[in-house]
């Protein structure tokens, strides 16, 4: 066969939106239309990728990706991809132009199935004009969907994703061929719920009022998990604590994609069983406010200098801020508490800015960037993921233990109705009846459910050659041509800097340093929490 036959390599690219993915009406028809396609012409289907419930609005699609990662490799395993049509591929004119350039570089063409183009200017410019109309069509699709949530949310009527703790979702009524489901209070973890408000007004019978962090110790230490069968945490608690639907009042459409908070005119206030009364719910508002805990401020990634926001006076743990001398000649970091309130309040330091600079970027190069080091900081990381898969499977076994012993009870019940020794018709035994079947149901539920998260977070496993290359690579990207230091790549290894007499100490996040190795976090990003590592060579646990 002569070059000039070799029929043309096709990869099929099948997208549909969340809600057809439910009904799954449009991936079989666009895959039967595509290979049709693709023998009519005489084009060998090499590869075919499928998107389920997708965003083409978008890059965020892990099969969108891989294809765009294949269609760019040289040499590309196909010559063409083909679509159902253009909004299949993307609804966003200049993303669709951008991924389009970039295959074509690569010699891969983007062929529609219903929208057959030329590669003249004349079709190039229909193309984007139809790719103009797809993005219009998308937005306007955005707002009809989010009005009909909106009407659904007026009446009362929950619109989907997994419920707060506390509460499962239930189907109210059938409207045609849709099932309207409402929440109910789950009684698992309602209880959970309410001992989180009991400890916070009146504290456990041994001490008073508990605040967040003690509400935390409390449930942790009494192995009192949460739905998935994890440990407790601050925020998670606080917003147990701050979340009105506990009151009886859930509010839908709070916040943008973006986390933005939505004007109150646009919230809509769906009616929920409530699992404490508003009184309690208030009297805790007004405590959280009254405590007014400190919390750790986001980090300065903005400032013009490389310590802004990491470096604080260790003798009163004010933050550190520039100072000038000799008309701005010397610059110095020194304790911000002692400038604004004199020496009474803090005897703290002042140090030169390129100094310390220096000496903290230099320590992380020459120390934290050595390959025995960072295996020897993360070990206890990577032991205590293995102990937390160890807490959800016995968590997991809690789970169907509880199913089981609801079933066992329920059937014992089932027993005394058959030897007439209890009556079918009393309400209390039907309640009975109807308790066990929610604990039993919700235990195997979550059973699943935790099992499910257990199977899909292997953690990737970390090799020494996989240290090795990261310590290399951080070593050289930390340093500047110049000389200096790249700033985002240090602040992505250390999250805090304490200054003492004749003492500095770099601390940083053990969890963060494994996902930026496991590449799940970039070397640019910030960290902004979790001080785990430290300075000195013995200061880690074995």
């Amino acid at each position: 066969m002569t070059a000039s036959t070799v029929p043309l390599r096709a990869a099929l690219y099948l997208r549909v939106s969340t809600a057809q993915a439910e009904h799954d009406v449009s991936i079989p028809d666009q895959k039967r239309q595509g290979e049709a396609y693709c023998a009519a012409r005489g084009y060998q289907l090499v590869e075919t990728f499928v998107e389920p419930g997708a965003s083409a609005t978008n890059d965020r699609r892990p099969e969108f990706q891989r294809m765009i990662e294949a269609g760019t490799t040289k040499p590309a395993p196909f010559d063409v991809v083909v679509v159902h049509s253009f909004s299949r591929f993307f609804r966003d004119h200049f993303e669709l132009e951008f991924y389009v350039r970039k295959l074509a570089k690569n010699g891969v063409k983007l062929v529609s199935i219903t929208q057959e183009m030329g590669d003249d200017p004349m079709h190039v410019m229909m193309r984007q004009i139809m790719a103009l109309f797809d993005e219009y069509q998308s937005k306007e699709n955005a707002k009809h969907v989010i009005r009909a949530l909106k009407e659904n949310a007026r009446q009362g009527f929950w619109n989907g994703a997994l419920p707060p703790i506390g509460y499962r979702v239930v189907a109210a009524e059938q409207r045609g061929a849709k099932v309207k489901k409402k929440l109910e209070i789950d009684p698992l973890h309602a209880d959970t719920v309410r001992l989180i408000y009991r400890l916070a007004l009146e504290g456990d019978g041994t001490t008073g009022q508990m605040g967040v962090k003690n509400i935390v110790s409390y449930l942790n230490s009494r192995r009192i998990f949460t739905r998935d069968g994890g440990r407790w945490g601050i925020g998670q608690v606080h917003r147990i604590l701050t979340r009105r639907t506990y009151m009886g009042e859930h509010e839908f459409n709070k916040r943008s994609k973006t986390k933005e908070l939505k004007p109150v005119s646009e919230i809509v206030t769906v009616p929920v069983p409530p699992i404490i009364d508003r009184e309690m719910f208030d009297t805790i508002q007004a405590l959280l406010k009254a405590h007014n805990p400190k919390v750790m401020p986001a980090r300065v990634i903005s400032g013009p200098t490389m310590l802004t926001g990491l470096i604080h006076c260790a003798k009163c743990g004010g933050a550190m801020t520039i100072r000038t001398g000799k008309s701005g000649r010397y610059r110095y970091y020194a304790c911000s508490i002692k400038a604004r309130q004199g020496p009474t309040a803090c005897e703290g330091m002042a140090v030169p800015m390129e100094k310390l600079d220096d000496l903290v970027a230099a320590h992380l190069e020459g120390q934290l960037l050595q390959p025995a080091r960072l295996e020897t900081i993360l070990a206890s990381v990577l032991d205590r993921r293995q102990e937390q898969g160890e807490r959800h499977r016995e968590h997991i076994a809690e789970l169907k233990k509880r199913a089981t012993e609801s079933d066992l009870r329920l059937k014992r019940l089932y027993d005394a109705i058959e030897a007439g020794v209890a009556d079918i018709h009393d309400p209390a035994l039907k309640d009975r009846i109807d308790g066990l079947k929610a604990i039993r149901d919700q235990a195997s539920a979550d059973a699943e459910r935790a099992q499910a998260m257990l199977d899909s977070s292997g953690a990737k496993a970390v090799t020494p050659q996989m240290v090795r290359a990261f310590a290399d690579t951080a070593r050289q990207r930390i340093r500047l041509d110049g000389g200096g230091y790249r700033r985002d790549h240090l602040r992505a290894l250390a999250q805090r800097v304490e200054v003492a007499e004749g003492e500095v100490r770099i601390m940083g996040s053990k969890s963060r340093l494994l996902q930026v190795l496991s590449g799940k976090n970039s070397v640019n990003s910030v960290p902004t929490q979790g001080l785990k590592w430290r300075r000195e060579g013995d200061s880690n646990p074995r």
